[in-house]
C-alpha cells in the first residue's frame, strides 16, 4: 500500500508540472497571437487595396478585350486544359497545436486524390516542418519545401520561394498555383482557406468602368502588368504565411489551455485516488494494531 502512495504522489507531482509548461505555453502563445492578429489586420489591409488595384486594371484591360493582354498570368480561354497542377502547402514548424496542421494536410491529400481523379498531376511545394515531415514519411514526393519559414515569415524569402513557384508555371512545368494553409478566423477558431493564385482569372470582373487607378494604353503598359502581377503574387504567399502563424498561436493557445484543465481534472482526481489510498492504509494499520491488541490479552 505504502508503495501504491508513492506511486501516486509521482504521478500528481508529474502532472503539477505539465501543468505548469502547458500554463506558460498558452501564456505565451496568447502574447505571440496578439502580436500576430494586429500583423494580419494590417496585412489584409493591404492585400485588399493592392487586389483591388490589380482587379481594377483588369476591368480596364478587359474591356479593351482579351487580347490586349500579352501576359501569361492571365486566363484568357475557359476551355484551357490543365495538365499539371501545384499545390503550396503551409503549415507550421512546431507542434503542439491540436489538429491544426493535420487539418491542412488532410485537405491536401484530398486535393491531391480529386485532381488526380480528373487526370491532372499534383505536384507539392511544402512550407513548414511538420508538413514537410509528413510527407517524407509517407514517401510524398515533394517538388519544393522550405523550413523556418513559417515561424518567422520574411517577405524577402517568402518572395523567392514564389519566385520559383512563377518560373514553373512560365516555363510550362505547371498549368496552375494554389496555395492552401489553414487562417486566422478570430480568437477561438481557424478556417481552411485554398486560393488559386496563378493564373490570374477574369470570371467574374465587372465591365463597368471604375473611378480608381487607371493606366493610358501605351507601351509600357504591359510592363506594369506584368510587375504589378508578380507584386501581387509576392504579397499573397506573404499574407498566407502572416495568416497562418496568427492561426497556429490561436490554435495553440487553445490546445494549451485544454491541456491546463486536464491537467487540473487529473490532479483532482489522482488527490481523490491518493486521499482513499491514504484511509486505506490506515484503516488497515489500526486493524492490524487491534488485532495485536487482542492477541496479547
Amino acid at each position: 500500500m505504502g508503495n501504491n502512495l508513492k506511486e501516486i504522489r509521482k504521478k500528481i507531482t508529474s502532472v503539477q508540472n505539465t501543468q505548469k509548461t502547458t500554463r506558460a505555453m498558452k501564456l505565451v502563445s496568447t502574447s505571440k497571437l496578439k502580436k500576430a492578429e494586429e500583423m494580419t489586420r494590417q496585412s489584409r489591409l493591404y492585400a485588399q487595396k493592392l487586389n483591388e488595384v490589380f482587379e481594377d486594371i483588369v476591368r480596364r484591360l478587359k474591356s479593351r478585350g482579351f487580347d490586349s493582354i500579352n501576359s501569361k498570368y492571365f486566363i484568357k480561354s475557359k476551355d484551357r486544359k490543365i495538365k499539371t497542377i501545384d499545390v503550396i502547402v503551409i503549415t507550421s514548424d512546431k507542434g503542439l497545436c491540436g489538429g491544426f496542421n493535420m487539418t491542412t494536410i488532410k485537405e491536401a491529400m484530398n486535393l491531391k486524390r480529386e485532381y488526380e481523379s480528373q487526370g491532372i498531376a499534383v505536384r507539392f511545394r511544402v512550407i513548414g516542418k511538420k508538413a514537410v515531415s509528413y510527407f517524407q514519411f509517407n514517401g510524398i514526393e515533394v517538388v519544393d519545401e522550405v523550413v523556418g519559414l513559417s515561424a518567422m515569415p520574411d517577405y524577402q524569402k517568402s518572395a523567392d520561394f514564389v519566385y520559383r513557384v512563377i518560373d514553373d508555371f512560365l516555363t510550362d512545368k505547371t498549368d496552375e498555383v494554389l496555395i492552401l494553409h489553414n487562417g486566422f478566423k478570430n480568437m477561438l477558431s481557424q478556417e481552411l482557406k485554398s486560393n488559386v493564385i496563378l493564373p490570374f482569372c477574369f470570371e467574374g470582373q465587372q465591365d463597368q468602368e471604375s473611378d480608381n487607378l487607371y493606366i493610358e494604353p501605351d507601351d509600357e503598359e504591359d510592363q506594369v502588368l506584368e510587375q504589378l502581377a508578380k507584386k501581387f503574387f509576392e504579397y499573397n504567399i506573404y499574407y498566407a504565411l502572416i495568416d497562418s502563424l496568427a492561426a497556429e498561436h490561436s490554435a495553440r493557445m487553445q490546445a494549451m489551455d485544454a491541456a491546463t484543465n486536464n491537467a487540473t481534472e487529473l490532479v483532482r482526481s489522482l488527490t481523490v485516488s491518493y486521499n482513499k489510498a491514504r484511509q486505506e492504509t490506515i484503516t488497515t494499520e489500526l486493524v492490524e494494531i487491534n488485532a495485536g491488541v487482542e492477541a496479547m490479552k
